[in-house]
């Protein structure tokens, strides 16, 4: 949605440092993250249900390869920094800040709430693609409407591992308002990111902004975790469909 947003014409799509940052946020990037996650979760994960059915841990005796993994896929990226706008560079280490410390000490996802804010992470690969295609002011509403989308997304997927959490000492939003209350934040911020999108999306807000409301609707029918992990299987589904309709729609409008 940021490449869509920034670019002025198809060209902007190809520019050299665009296509390097993409490369960057296909396996290094998420390496950064999720393997930085494995790394200090294996304690309190290897409890969750969630972790080794649904996903899967990485033992201690794993850890000095999965670092090794990890800078060895993203040192390379570091000289391309050179080349970014400030504006750029800054959604670059707010990704980066906040993708590592979300795990490793001081812990983002140990304090409720902020675990969902730092989620804007996320957020931030689409604001460095905005401005590395030739976009110059960013939309403050379009940045919330993100924004909190993202918190739902994280407060959502923090649900099933309530008990697990609890059971392990961890504080996080799902543990701190309980089931029904962090189904009803995330119902609240979908709605407010399709509201904060209207402007800029007009009809397709309202259409995404209905699927996730009913989604989360649905959730809250489920009468505890495993009838509601069945549900969050099909979480990425829905996030990848609407992903690619937002950027099919974006581009649709500008080019087509």
């Amino acid at each position: 949605m940021g490449l869509a947003a920034g670019a002025q014409k198809l060209d902007d799509f190809f520019g050299w440092p665009l296509l390097v940052f993409a490369l960057y946020f296909t396996l290094p990037a998420n390496l950064l993250v999720y393997g930085v996650n494995d790394i200090f979760d294996y304690e309190t994960d290897r409890d969750n249900a969630k972790k080794t059915g649904y996903e899967s841990l990485v033992p201690p005796d794993q850890r000095t390869s999965l670092w090794t993994a990890i800078a060895f896929c993203n040192l390379p990226f570091l000289p391309a920094l050179a080349f970014l706008s400030p504006a750029a560079m800054l959604a670059f280490f707010g990704f980066a800040l906040c993708g590592v410390f979300y795990s490793a000490p001081p812990r983002f996802k140990t304090k409720p709430l902020l675990d969902s804010t730092s989620n804007v992470l996320y957020i931030f690969p689409g604001v460095l693609a905005f401005y590395l295609a030739g976009g110059r002011t960013l939309s403050p509403s379009l940045f919330g409407a993100a924004w909190c989308w993202a918190m739902a997304m994280h407060a959502y997927s923090a649900v099933p591992d309530i008990t697990a959490d609890k059971n392990n000492g961890l504080h996080t939003v799902a543990t701190f308002l309980g089931f029904r209350s962090t189904l009803l934040l995330c119902l609240a911020l979908y709605l407010a990111a399709a509201f904060l999108s209207f402007s800029t999306l007009g009809a397709l807000s309202i259409a995404l902004g209905a699927i996730y409301a009913g989604l989360m609707l649905f959730s809250l029918t489920r009468r505890d975790e495993q009838q509601l992990l069945r549900v969050y299987r099909f979480f990425p589904l829905v996030n990848t469909a609407c992903g690619a309709a937002l950027f099919f729609a974006a581009c649709g409008r500008k080019f087509f």
